[in-house]
């Protein structure tokens, strides 16, 4: 499907209230510090001490991201600006913050994934790096996107069109290419690549539609679309468009099953029934 006669759904409007979001942060965050005095300093200065959520998330952000050849003042002022004159970019990392708490059931509050999890700073950097792509400050998003591969083994292109809601499970080695995009409320695993397929220019990397599970070391290559609360088992590689409601696995990959009102990405089922596994192996053995 042309994403022209198709367009993209990035961060439909399901605003969150930041006041109370930022209200329940920092409630979390004295409850830590008040229970575990070793890490009082890194919760006072990323959380209590700060004026909002805005703040916050610059602070957390540029001690991940600070190197030598750009010190954490420096970091924390360019992430203070470009949020200053993005204020929509909250919204989308409160419902990434949201999503993982919801989903992921080692997560009991939101406080754990902005302190400690990588999904969620490599997904935070991305967004940053695209405002600045978006403003042409191409050489600057591509320096946050380097160090951001460096730090988190996340390489998402800064020009790269992404929704919210968005789960990075574990993260390492996930990649996006140039001209992938990815809609509202998907959740990845871990070692997934959205690709190209060689040297062509273009629209050339997939597009992943809302609702998505995608499991852990797939890899999608190609303009290729996987449709709507569909479901990809890991390991598989994606060569051709997927379709709506279906689960699909297999190199390469091929519809196994209906997902009838199903919610993959929200649900976070990723086990496969017996019959499908079946019907799998039976096809890669060319039965």
């Amino acid at each position: 499907m042309d994403l022209i006669s198709s367009p993209p759904v990035l961060c439909a409007n399901q605003n969150i209230d930041l006041e109370h979001f930022w209200h329940t942060l920092h409630s979390e965050a004295q409850s830590l510090a008040d229970h575990e005095e070793t890490l009082r300093p890194l919760v006072s200065e990323v959380i209590l001490d700060r004026e909002d959520f805005a703040d916050c998330v610059a602070m957390r952000l540029s001690r991940k991201l600070a190197r030598e050849d750009m010190p954490r003042e420096q970091v924390f002022n360019i992430l203070t600006e470009v949020i200053g004159e993005n204020p929509e970019i909250l919204q989308s990392m409160a419902r990434d913050l949201n999503a993982i708490h919801e989903r992921d059931p080692a997560c009991h509050s939101t406080l754990e994934p902005f302190l400690f999890y990588k999904g969620f700073h490599a997904i935070t950097n991305y967004r940053v790096s695209h405002l600045l792509w978006k403003q042409e400050r191409t050489a600057l998003a591509l320096y946050f996107q380097s160090i951001g591969n460096e730090i988190f083994q996340v390489d998402i292109h800064p020009a790269a069109q992404i929704g919210c809601g968005i789960m990075l499970d574990h993260a390492t080695s996930f990649v996006v290419g140039e001209t992938g995009v990815i809609e509202d409320n998907v959740s990845i695993l871990h070692e997934v690549t959205l690709g190209g397929t060689g040297k062509e220019c273009g629209l050339r990397h997939p597009i992943v539609r809302s609702g998505v599970l995608i499991g852990a070391g797939v890899k999608i290559l190609g303009r290729v679309e996987v449709g709507m609360n569909s479901k990809v088992g890991a390991g598989s590689v994606v060569l051709e468009d997927v379709p709506a409601n279906v689960t699909v696995v297999g190199v390469p990959a091929k519809v196994v099953g209906g997902l009838t009102g199903a919610r993959p990405a929200l649900d976070m089922d990723q086990s496969l029934t017996c019959a499908q596994l079946s019907a799998t192996s039976l096809d890669s053995a060319g039965l």
